[in-house]
């Protein structure tokens, strides 16, 4: 365990940050940083963030070694896209940008959700995402969330097809379980699974971890700091976050459950004080740990629009928490109080159970 007269930023005293390691996103696809960069609340459902610092956390991103960054179309209904895209094309060779279809928000009424999965929205989205990144080819194309009334390997086929038209390179899923993601693969190589999981949000585990295991698909954990509950930096959402913040729509972040919750951090609070790190940096480690615990890829996408929080986050692949210490916080997910969403409806927790 390398921790000795580290800091709050998981570095040695004086010394210049380590290159960030790389991996393999599947077994075809792009060699990417250990950790990417969730970009969503540069644009929306965390209040207004400052533009500038926002650019500049993306440039420290790439300095740092972060190579994987993160969107979707329905952040800021495709402002986050465009907020990307000068971005994206000055570092075009250096990065994979990883964009997302299949969530429709509706610009009158704020509160509908929608999923569309079927072949005409597939193909209109894309050539959106497009347009709006001012690119030839998104590096990894996702399916946002999955409508079961619509058949997998119908979807996967349409984005088969924007892979043999140069549109996409690479395909990736995000809220799926074991059984989804095998039917999709079937169809056309997955490169990587994309889904909640930190210490308080292990359902993935059931069955779609195991698969992305064994097929030999990587693992891009979404909100692997709990949207900021697990570095301590608020604890109850209602009560210290803007109206304009969604996580005050979020069960475990409110009320009786997140009183419940901020004790789970326990655990937490004492590896980060024994290791001279934050909290956030412990709950990433034992995320980027998960890469050794089940002999898989997995690059988490913790969000931000500081560099200072990037510096942070970075440092986290450098702290080592031992077996006995992992072991420590096993036990966390099960006693978390609330769902991840007000609607667990659009998530693959639903189905983990019968996957």
């Amino acid at each position: 365990m390398s921790t000795e007269h580290t800091h709050g930023n998981g570095t040695a005293e004086g010394a210049a940050p380590a290159p960030l390691p790389t991996a393999r996103l599947g077994g075809q696809g792009p060699r990417v940083g250990v950790q990417g960069l969730g970009c969503m609340g540069m644009s929306a459902f965390y209040g207004r963030a400052d533009a500038d610092t926002s650019r500049a956390t993306l440039e420290r991103a790439l300095e740092l070694g972060v190579t994987l960054y993160d969107t979707a179309d329905m952040y800021g209904l495709g402002e986050n896209e465009k907020f990307l895209a000068p971005f994206v094309r000055a570092h075009r060779d250096e990065i994979t940008i990883a964009t997302k279809f299949a969530l429709v928000l509706d610009p009158e009424n704020p509160s509908y959700r929608g999923i569309r999965n079927d072949p005409p929205y597939i193909r209109q989205a894309i050539d959106a995402s497009l347009d709006r990144l001012g690119v030839d080819v998104i590096d990894l194309y996702y399916m946002h969330r999955r409508d079961p009334a619509v058949p997998i390997e119908e979807t996967v086929g349409v984005m088969a097809e924007l892979v043999e038209a140069g549109k996409v390179r690479h395909l990736g899923l995000s809220e799926v379980t074991g059984a989804e993601l095998r039917a999709a693969h079937a169809v056309h190589p997955i490169a990587a699974v994309q889904s909640e999981w930190s210490l308080f949000s292990r359902d993935v585990e059931r069955s779609a971890v195991p698969a992305a295991a064994e097929l030999g698909v990587a693992f891009v954990p979404y909100s692997p700091l709990g949207r900021g509950f697990l570095t301590g930096s608020f604890a109850d959402a209602s009560a210290e976050l803007g109206e304009g913040d969604f996580r005050r729509t979020q069960p475990r972040f409110n009320g009786a459950n997140a009183v419940t919750n901020q004790a789970l951090l326990e655990p937490v609070r004492a590896l980060a004080k024994a290791h001279g790190v934050s909290l956030g940096q412990v709950a990433l480690a034992w995320v980027q740990q998960r890469a050794a615990v089940w002999g898989m890829t997995v690059v988490p996408i913790p969000g931000t629009t500081k560099p200072t929080r990037v510096e942070e986050n970075v440092a986290a692949v450098r702290v080592e928490l031992s077996d006995a210490e992992l072991a420590s916080l096993d036990d966390i997910a099960a006693h978390v109080a609330g769902d991840r969403y007000p609607d667990m409806s659009f998530t693959s927790s639903v189905r983990e159970d019968t996957a």
